[in-house]
């Protein structure tokens, strides 16, 4: 019998929704995500909220992780180049950069200030050696390796005041932002904005939730068809079981690399 073997490479499900207290009130999903697989096993995805408060937030949120990935995107990656840890800050910095100053010409634009978009952003570089992000304001990034150890790369920046966070848009914005490189055997890497931080997070110890992501990541590793896959988690996240502990618009982004 001819088996053919899998080409080893990255498998992604991603989706924004809508949060019920939103689609209550008519109002649009203020979450967006984007992601692309470069050549050499590259992953690059992003992940942004835009704040309820913002008349353009939704804007805001889809013109940074566009930007973020496109910017990325076109700096000729591979696995060899990411193993400068300086270049892998400066490559995320500089995505961060782009976001911003295209957040902020679209207010211009628009005859808007920079805060009528303001988002919140992840931006995330993985290889099978290396993964590596940026955040600004909350929401979480994980990766687990080979040994099953699952790591919070990033930590919700919440602020002093409940619901209260940093904007890719404040002026304070890359005074705060985190930044955090790990290098190991990276299997799974995900990225939730914080809609599912209740979910996800163990905010006692502040610790990803093994029980939330470690289904999930079965799940994208043994994901055949993209598009059903997509339904699926879109369906998961609009179960009761989900809906019934967070009303907030929801992003989850989750890759598994195969090398069997």
């Amino acid at each position: 019998m001819n088996i053919s073997k899998q080409i080893a490479q990255w498998r992604i499900v991603a989706a924004s929704v809508c949060g019920t207290s939103h689609l209550k009130n008519n109002q649009l999903c203020q979450d967006a995500h984007h992601w692309q697989v470069l050549s050499d096993n590259v992953l690059v995805a992003a992940a942004a909220d835009g704040a309820g408060s913002a008349s353009l937030g939704k804007v805001g949120a889809m013109i940074a992780v566009e930007t973020a990935i496109e910017n990325l995107s076109t700096k000729g990656l591979t696995r060899k180049s990411l193993t400068d840890d300086a270049l892998v800050r400066s490559l995320l910095n500089d995505a961060i950069l782009a976001a911003k100053k295209a957040v902020d010409d679209e207010a211009a634009i628009c005859d808007k200030q920079p805060q009528d978009l303001a988002t919140t952003l992840i931006v995330m570089l993985a290889t099978p050696e290396v993964v590596a992000v940026m955040q600004i304001g909350d929401g979480l990034a994980v990766a687990k390796d080979s040994m099953g150890n699952l790591l919070a790369l990033t930590i919700p920046d919440s602020g002093e005041y409940i619901n209260e966070t940093t904007f890719l848009t404040s002026p304070t914005a890359l005074d705060t932002a985190q930044m955090r490189v790990w290098r190991t055997d990276i299997v799974n890497v995900g990225i939730i904005t914080d809609g599912l931080q209740m979910l996800a997070l163990n905010m006692v110890v502040g610790e990803p939730h093994k029980p939330f992501f470690f289904p999930l990541f079965e799940f994208v590793a043994n994901a055949e068809d993209k598009t059903e896959a997509k339904e699926q988690l879109v369906k998961f996240l609009r179960s009761e079981r989900i809906t019934q502990r967070t009303d907030d618009d929801l992003t989850l982004i989750i890759a598994a690399f195969n090398n069997s």
